[in-house]
């Protein structure tokens, strides 16, 4: 059978900028800190992750320090990141199941009507081939597996509310369940919101559909991999430092 993302390899720059995102996260993982200590860092790194979501979404950074959260999109995508690990299965097995549960999660708060995709044969039939993707459908390597599933639950925005966070939330049990980050260390999430207009710009490039923006996004997402795996060692490095 054809594998439907192999000419995303043969795009300009792009087989280059994966193997970089995926060097770059591979040595955090060889950090001293994360061979022992690592689930103290991942802790760090999904909440970095909730918070940089949550604004991209429309909502705060800051938690209160009596840590009950009041915004709706922040308090969402915080479920999400105390819940990721245990979706990761889900997301490997039953992948329509897991995207329900994360905009159960996310949107908990802001609608009543959740874990519902939009009624559309589009919808339907984009988010299958997403899920065929998820559950072995592809060979290309994880970095540009991550970015399609990004881009696409960008793209297609299933559900009405809540699709930011949970095209996010979906990328990162991409990398959980590829290999590409088996410990959820990264946080790609903050350079997202570092270069959020470049973010907007380069989902739309890919929306678009033309081989010129799928470069353009595919790249951005191995680039914000990078960066987010330099936001892990810098969380690592103050580990190794108190």
């Amino acid at each position: 059978m054809t594998d439907p993302l192999a000419p995303l390899l043969s795009l300009p720059g792009v087989a280059d900028a994966a193997n970089a995102a995926k060097d770059a996260v591979f040595q955090v993982h060889r950090h001293r800190v994360n061979l022992r200590g690592w689930a103290t860092t991942a802790a760090e790194a999904s909440v970095r992750a909730a918070r940089a979501s949550a604004a991209l979404e429309g909502g705060p950074t800051d938690i209160p320090e009596s840590g009950e959260v009041s915004d709706p999109v922040l308090a969402g995508s915080l479920r999400i990141a105390e819940a990721l690990g245990g979706l990761v299965a889900t997301w490997q097995r039953a992948p329509l199941q897991a995207l329900a549960r994360l905009h159960v999660l996310a949107a908990a708060d802001l609608t009543s009507d959740v874990g519902r995709p939009r009624v559309s044969e589009d919808v339907s039939q984009r988010l299958d081939m997403l899920g065929s993707l998820v559950t072995g459908g592809t060979s290309v390597p994880a970095p540009i597996v991550v970015a399609v599933v990004h881009g696409e639950l960008l793209g297609l925005a299933p559900f009405d509310v809540a699709n930011g966070v949970v095209a996010r939330a979906a990328a990162r049990m991409t990398s959980i369940s590829t290999g590409l980050d088996p410990k959820g260390l990264g946080v790609p999430e903050v350079a997202c919101l570092r270069r959020s207009a470049e973010y907007e710009a380069a989902s739309v490039a890919f929306a678009s559909g033309t081989l010129e923006g799928l470069a353009q996004w595919i790249l951005f997402v191995c680039s914000s991999l990078e960066a987010g795996a330099r936001e892990a060692k810098s969380i690592a490095d103050a580990a190794s430092a108190s």
